[in-house]
Parts: C-alpha cells; structure tokens; sequence
C-alpha cells in the first residue's frame, strides 16, 4: 500500500508517522449537502464584515495571481481578488479561462509559467500565487518548476488537494469527465505523491476539516522553517467567500521577503481559527 508522510496537523506536532493513503476518505455526504448554504452564509458574513477586514497588514504593492478552482475561472474569484487589490497589491487573474487542469493550465504547466513570467515582467517583481482547489494544486506545482531562485515569491493555497488520496473527493467522476484524466493512473499517483513536500518557497496551506468537496487530509503540507498549515472554519466554496480566510490570505501576502513568520491566530478573525 503507497503511504505519504506528513506532520500531523490533528495532532499540532510533528509526529512523521506514515499515513496510508486508503485512509484518507471523501468528505461526508452532509458537509457535501451543505456546500450550496454554507457558501451563502460566509458570503453574507463576508458583506458584514467587509470594515474588519482592513485592519489586516497592508500590501507592499507586489503582484499577486490567484488561481481559480476545478471548472470555474476568475469570475469565482472576483471578491477575493477585488479585496486583495483594495489593501495594497497588484492583483492579476489567471485569465487562462475555465480551470480544466492541463487543458488549461498546459500539459507541462507552460501556459501558467508563461503568465507568471508575463506578471513578473510587466511589475518588475516577484508574483505571488493564490490557488483555490485545483488551482493552488497548479499553483504549487508551478513553484517547483521555478525554483527558489525563481519568478515565485510564495505561494498560498486554498482547499487545494495536493497530496494524499485522489479519490478523496466529491467530484471524482466530473473531474475525471472534463480533464481526460484518470484519478487511479500514475500520473495522479505520482503527482500526489510528492505534493506534501514542502516547496522551494514560502507557502501556507489554508485547510477546513469540514470541506464538503475534498478530504482535508489532501490539503495541507510538511513543514519546514517558512512552510505552514491554517486551519479555518470554512466550507469549501466559502474559501473565495469567507472573511476569515481573506484575512489569513492578506496577513500572508503582507510578510516581507526573507521575514517568513508562522500565522498568528489573532485578529477580528481569530475564532474562526480553531
């Protein structure tokens, strides 16, 4: 049986004990169900709370690009990209249409390095990546190819299920439908396999044990010195809703290259940090 290993966040301590893989199962059918009035609800908390979230850090100016999830494109992330705008940063969006995995972002990933590389250009900065599902999955892989020495500044992703079990998800056969892909082959197999590892830079994987889309376990990381797991009440549309996870995501941004500093459950916010 294939096992990954990654600190286990239950816990909050590095254990290194291996996990398999066939343990790791799909959301349960009711947090599924709730999906469609969770995502209305964060949104409603979201236009209540929308002054508090301005007592986050302030941008430095630096570009942004956020990725939208598995068959949705920027319009889904128009809110969070509207808000990352208004306290300080270069906002981009992907502008590589509907997420359908390689159909979109390029069999070898080269559609998304080329927009990243256009972004770097065009501000003459580092881009950070905001990746929701799917797209923080693109996100992470895209920092591998760059490097440390690379375009990347860090990286940010959002319920994005990065390792793990591919099967541990409620969209198994829409995604195998609308990509080609198949979850059980190799590719996928290897693909999740290494994407626990912690990245060449920066990143934070913003998770909720109640996302009714994808396992939980598949979305968050090893650590080192400048990676990290934040756990959120979330549901798994309302992370390109929830107030919360805006201001995890500004707090994030804000840190200074080479000032990488764990999250501080703090803030307006700090409740919805369990």
């Amino acid at each position: 049986m294939a096992v990954i290993k990654f600190k286990d966040v239950r816990a909050g301590s590095a254990t290194g004990d291996a996990r398999a893989v066939a343990d790791i199962r799909r959301p349960h059918f009711g947090w599924t169900m709730l999906e469609s009035p969770r995502f209305l609800a964060e949104a409603g908390a979201l236009a209540l709370s929308w002054p508090l979230l301005f007592s986050a850090p302030r941008g430095d100016g630096h570009p942004v690009m956020v990725l939208p999830g598995f068959a949705t494109n920027d319009a889904m992330t128009a809110l969070l990209r509207r808000y990352l705008q208004m306290v300080g940063y270069d906002v981009f969006p992907w502008d590589l249409g509907w997420n359908l995995d390689q159909h979109s972002a390029g069999e070898n990933g080269e559609h998304v390095a080329r927009r990243i590389e256009e972004i770097a250009q065009k501000a003459g900065a580092r881009v950070s990546l905001v990746g929701w599902s799917l797209g923080g999955v693109i996100a992470r892989e895209a920092a591998r190819r760059e490097g440390p020495d690379g375009a990347l500044r860090q990286v940010i992703t959002l319920g994005s299920p990065f390792t793990g079990n591919p099967r541990a998800t409620s969209l198994t056969s829409l995604y195998e439908l609308l990509t080609g892909n198949k979850v059980s082959s190799n590719e996928t197999s290897a693909r999740y396999a290494q994407g626990h590892q912690p990245l060449p830079v920066p990143s934070s994987a913003i998770y909720s044990r109640t996302d009714g889309i994808t396992a939980w376990e598949n979305c968050v990381s090893g650590t080192d010195a400048r990676t990290e797991n934040i756990e959120v009440h979330c549901s798994h549309f309302g992370f390109v809703s929830n107030p919360a996870v805006f201001y995890a995501v500004a707090d994030r941004l804000a840190l200074p290259e080479g000032g990488w500093r764990p999250f501080e459950k703090a803030g307006p916010f700090a409740a919805f940090y369990p």
